[in-house]
């Protein structure tokens, strides 16, 4: 499903990753910076690399990196805090990763194949593989992990519903002792057996894994008490050993000798805790190697006038959005939710948030992706008189006192937002937009949380949220079908396409396909798609090999980091 969530931009992966795109490409967004020349998407290297602080060259075998606000809960099917993903990414490999351009690529999986029917997998871990203290990684391990996800104990927030594993929903409720679809062939081969295809199954099932001999001791379904115990003291076979966590300061790890693709040349990795208010001065000193920040202009001018900075831009793959409660009776008219985008200056909203480091949104999918239409979408560009017509064709009139009625009715909404920067934006912009429409906008501030429960009451009109990361295109559009939805759409002809689309894997099979759901979405918009947003991140030329990306965040680099010459 789409995972709503206020994002967060600083080093390593974002919260709740899921399944990885194939992009074939990024598409270059229109910049419109507010003052100086735009900073194109990709790595401008240091204009002067002598210009490195002291306290960065006085290190030598260490690399420090920004993290915000980790948990301490080091597993990563139990995090329920970004950040803390951030650090297990560093400890634990995934069993399949992703390229750069978001493909599937082997980590701990030699290969894998999948049955002409995409509904069985068949994967092969690489021979010799060992977590940090030795012991090996087995194909009884990839079991071990897939069934505790299944496990009617667990309350992590990994969903592996969404590989549909056969025998899984057996075993959960007690029906079965073993999950049917999970069969170790071998020391090295497991095979996942699932009752529909799925384009993003690969990526569901081949995440992290989790020693059996380690977490599992006396593993007994529904008792997971002694897995928690171990939140502190991960076990994993990534590129880093984790080594201590001083709340509020830093999480020390050093390079793991036995990681599959070599032993970085770091020999220590630092996550340092900062924050808006002091990421820019820790970096500025030396004291940190890499960070994110904001992409706005004058950050990225401050990091230019340090000279010793290696400035990342790379897109996102969320958006941001105003979902529609289909189930009030104003918003089930189409023609309603189109005049709702075309009566709202979106243009304005994004330059005024992310002043030309954005863009309009118009699909539920980023331009990284390769499922992104480069043309033939309605824009919905702002046109306030065209509103007023499809309001009044859906018979909301203007009265006397300028507000449109209907059988008696004011066309009043509310509209729910949590407080951050492109809410405190959207609100004037909205309600003024609205106002010259005659309607009534009446927005209400509330926490994350409790804007979830307002929306799952179904007591409101509006709600703004931007989803999580989503790198397949299956991701963006899930909770656009009938069964899913949680606003109350219904379109079956989305339905289909949507169904459709995830029953391939080919991306060329595919890409048609959602082109199609697309137009079809704009014709009867389940949500106001807002923007898209560039990623800001700085590394010191001190050290060379920081190739960010939105997949694999400054974890697909750490291996390859090392001192510049």
């Amino acid at each position: 499903m789409i995972r709503v969530r206020d994002l967060n931009t600083s080093s390593g992966r974002h919260h709740f990753l899921f399944s990885k795109v194939f992009a074939a490409l990024f598409l270059t967004l229109a910049l419109t910076p507010v003052h100086g020349q735009a900073l194109q998407e990709g790595i401008t290297p240091a204009t002067n690399p002598a210009a490195v602080p002291t306290a960065a060259t006085q290190r030598k075998d260490t690399l420090v990196a920004g993290i915000s606000e980790p948990q301490g809960i080091f597993n990563p099917y139990f995090f329920t805090n970004g950040w803390d993903e951030n650090v297990t990414s560093v400890i634990f490999a995934r069993l399949i990763g992703w390229d750069s351009h978001g493909k599937l690529v082997p980590e701990l999986a030699e290969s894998w194949q999948v049955s002409d029917d995409n509904k069985t997998y068949t994967i092969t871990l690489r021979p010799g593989l060992v977590y940090s203290d030795n012991s090996p990684v087995t194909a009884a391990d990839i079991a071990f992990t897939l069934t505790l996800l299944y496990d009617p104990a667990y309350d992590g927030e990994f969903d592996i519903s969404l590989a549909h594993i056969a025998g899984g929903d057996e075993y959960k409720a007690g029906k079965a002792d073993s999950i049917s679809g999970i069969e170790v062939l071998d020391h090295r081969t497991v095979r996942i057996t699932t009752t529909e295809p799925g384009a993003t199954t690969l990526q569901t099932i081949g995440g992290p894994i989790l020693s059996k001999a380690y977490y599992g001791k006396g593993y007994q379904r529904g008792k997971l008490d002694y897995i928690r115990t171990l939140h502190g003291k991960p076990l994993g076979n990534g590129p880093y050993i984790y080594d201590k966590y001083i709340p509020g300061q830093e999480i020390r790890f050093h390079a793991n000798p036995h990681y599959f693709a070599g032993q970085p040349a770091m020999a220590r990795f630092i996550y340092r805790v900062t924050n808006p208010a002091t990421n820019f001065q820790l970096f500025q000193t030396g004291e940190t190697d890499y960070d994110g920040f904001t992409s706005k202009p004058d950050d990225i001018e401050q990091l230019k006038l340090l000279e010793f900075a290696n400035i990342n831009l790379y897109g996102s793959s969320d958006y941001s959005m105003v979902a529609f409660n289909h189930k009030r009776p104003a918003l089930k008219d189409a023609r309603v939710r189109q005049a709702l985008i075309y009566g709202l200056d979106r243009q304005k909203l994004i330059h005024v948030v992310y002043q030309g480091y954005g863009k309009v949104a118009n699909e539920p999918i980023a331009p990284i992706s390769w499922a992104y239409d480069t043309q033939g979408i309605n824009e919905y560009a702002y046109d306030r008189q065209k509103a007023g017509q499809l309001l009044d064709e859906a018979g909301w009139k203007k009265g006397a006192n300028g507000i449109r009625e209907k059988d008696g009715h004011p066309l009043e909404l509310t509209l729910l937002v949590t407080k951050k920067l492109i809410n405190d934006a959207l609100v004037p912009i909205a309600k003024e937009n609205y106002r010259q429409l005659g309607i009534i906008l009446k927005p209400e501030v509330l926490d994350f949380n409790a804007l979830l429960a307002r929306q799952k009451s179904g007591n409101y009109d509006l709600a703004s949220y931007s989803t999580s990361t989503l790198n397949d295109p299956h991701d963006g559009v899930r909770e656009f079908q009938t069964r899913e939805s949680k606003i109350g759409y219904s379109n079956p002809e989305v339905d289909r396409l949507v169904a459709q689309g995830n029953a391939v894997l080919d991306p060329a099979q595919r890409r048609p396909v959602y082109h199609q759901l697309y137009q079809v979405l704009a014709q009867d918009p389940p949500v106001i798609l807002l923007g898209y947003r560039y990623i800001l991140s700085a590394s010191s030329a001190r050290v060379n090999g920081f190739t960010p990306d939105i997949y694999n965040g400054l974890v697909g680099s750490l291996p390859r980091v090392k001192l510049a010459q």
